[in-house]
């Protein structure tokens, strides 16, 4: 497969394994009513530090991602941040990115590459992820994903519909956006089948199986047990397939779906056949979805919509309609998946999610994330006037309110050695069991508490090995003998492994017992904060 090269590309390769890990903090104050353990989670900070810091809780349970990153038009002029290890690549990256940058392309792709590699590692197996953009960076998005994703993983291009009006300045006036679709693996994944629209459906002949509609008889290519003369038994009349094509069926079952009453041949009789498809049969098996999408609304109409959730005037720039975006749930998850949006925005994933949920009695949730200030007074508000209500809106569900909860992130500092040897930054007993897990054997911890339920900190099973953690985010107990991995203590986790028929992993900041005795218990101790060093 062709490989993209872009300037700066070997000195983010490996990027997203340097990021360091941060522990995220909730902030009660901004939440909504969050319930113990919620998945709804609106994060307020760099998507980078974000998406690396929920690895530890949702590696591979992502069965959505949908973003909007920057289109890179010249006109944004977003800035490039990331702490990348090159001095000469730092400084050439930070600057800020408009029109008049030469590299401008080169600089969107050194940011996107660690993000979809963070967000490939947060998506189930059977996954997706849909990334809007426009024609400015259509094509390297695709290539890049194509190496990140894999060739054989990409499902879809959609073109999206989002303007009906004229643009009299330009030749073209430009009427759409691009949202490039891939799987995890592509093997794994399928969608849902979009509902069938049952107005186009009638029966002029009165057919005892019910409502009807026609559709074509020939398909793609030409194979020679699929092309043969179709004689209309009414008229006469002969057919054959168009050049170029087939008919879908073999002459033996054409012969039986004529027998069977299911070929038309048009209104009059005389048209070329067709096939009957029924009412009953589409709404079992639903319809397969087109990639023009001209239906969900348009880039005005989300404006709008965001107007009525706020003030008149309140602008936000290109925002998504609500419908889009629950297109795109509604084909891609079940009602108790999760779905990602690490460049939030305005909040339209979170309103989308809410908004299915109530219509189908669904459990999606969602999980935002984003870095500018208006992550509070635009994102999560958004959210929360919908979960509680609109006064004066004139659909009823968002006057009454969506329901739901989420909890608010901040992002806290990070989980590094020097600042724990220091005794600054301490990790809660939580985040630090999540982070262990995940850098020892990138598995994520799920949404379930992490929490010691005795003095030998055991935190999680495998089928193979217990993991225990003596830790508190407290120097003093730190530096006690609370805190050390005894000869007592290793007797009581190894009594346990020999009995459940398991081995263990202790992470503990001290222990008074030789390597040669715990081998012999079947424990393998990894000293803290050392150990902190390893990468997820």
């Amino acid at each position: 497969m062709p490989h993209l090269e872009f300037k700066g590309k070997y000195s983010v390769y490996s990027h997203h394994l340097t990021v360091p890990h941060h522990p995220l903090v909730p902030d009660p104050a901004r939440s909504v009513g969050p319930m113990p353990d919620d998945d709804n989670l609106i994060v307020h900070g760099d998507n980078l530090l974000a998406l690396k810091a929920l690895l530890p809780r949702y590696a591979e349970r992502v069965k959505c991602v949908y973003i909007d990153p920057p289109y890179n038009t010249g006109n944004e002029k977003w800035a490039y941040n990331d702490n990348v290890n090159s001095p000469q690549i730092r400084a050439w990256l930070n600057a800020v990115v408009d029109r008049e940058d030469l590299e401008r392309h080169d600089k969107w792709l050194c940011m996107m590459w660690p993000r979809l590699h963070l967000l490939r590692g947060l998506l189930a197996d059977d996954g997706v992820i849909f990334a809007s953009i426009d024609d400015n960076e259509a094509a390297h998005l695709r290539m890049l994903m194509d190496e990140v994703f894999g060739e054989e993983n990409f499902v879809a291009n959609i073109v999206w519909n989002h303007r009906k009006s004229s643009q009299n300045d330009i030749d073209f006036s430009l009427s759409h956006n691009h949202i490039v679709c891939y799987a995890r693996m592509r093997s794994s994944f399928s969608f849902n089948p979009v509902e069938v629209e049952e107005d186009k459906f009638s029966n002029p002949d009165n057919d005892p199986r019910g409502p009807w509609v026609a559709d074509p008889m020939d398909a793609p290519n030409v194979r020679e047990n699929l092309t043969y003369e179709i004689v209309n038994p009414r008229t006469g009349a002969t057919y054959w397939p168009p050049v170029g094509r087939c008919w879908r069926f073999s002459k033996d079952r054409f012969e039986a779906a004529l027998a069977d009453n299911r070929i038309v041949f048009g209104p009059s009789g005389r048209a070329r056949p067709q096939y009957k498809r029924f009412l009953s049969e589409a709404r079992d098996r639903g319809t397969n979805i087109f990639t023009i999408w001209s239906d969900v609304g348009t880039a005005t109409d989300a404006t709008k919509e965001l107007q009525r959730l706020f003030q008149p005037g309140q602008t936000f720039p290109t925002p998504k309609p609500t419908d889009l975006i629950k297109r795109i749930v509604q084909i891609s998850t079940g009602p108790d998946d999760l779905v990602l949006d690490s460049f939030a925005g305005s909040g339209t994933t979170a309103h989308a999610v809410l908004a299915l949920n109530k219509e189908d009695g669904g459990n999606r949730r969602f999980i935002l994330v984003e870095c500018e200030d208006y992550a509070d007074t635009t994102t999560a508000e958004r959210v929360r006037r919908v979960i509680r209500g609109v006064p004066g809106a004139r659909d009823a569900a968002l006057r009454d309110g969506l329901g739901g909860s989420f909890t608010y992130m901040e992002l806290g500092e990070a989980i590094g050695l020097e600042e724990m040897i220091r005794g600054e930054a301490l990790p809660s007993y939580e985040s630090l069991a999540a982070y262990l897990l995940y850098a020892a054997t990138g598995a994520s911890a799920g949404s379930g508490p992490l929490a010691p339920p005795d003095d030998l900190g055991l935190f999680h099973q495998t089928e193979k090995v217990n993991y225990h953690l003596l830790w508190k985010p407290d120097e003093e107990w730190l530096r006690s003998v609370d805190a050390v991995l005894n000869s007592e203590r290793a007797e009581r986790v190894g009594a346990r492994c020999r009995a459940e028929g398991r081995k263990a992993v202790v992470f503990a900041p001290a222990k008074y017992i030789g390597q040669r005795d715990l081998s012999d218990l079947g424990i393998t101790f990894c000293q803290l904060p050392y150990d902190l060093r390893r990468e997820g």
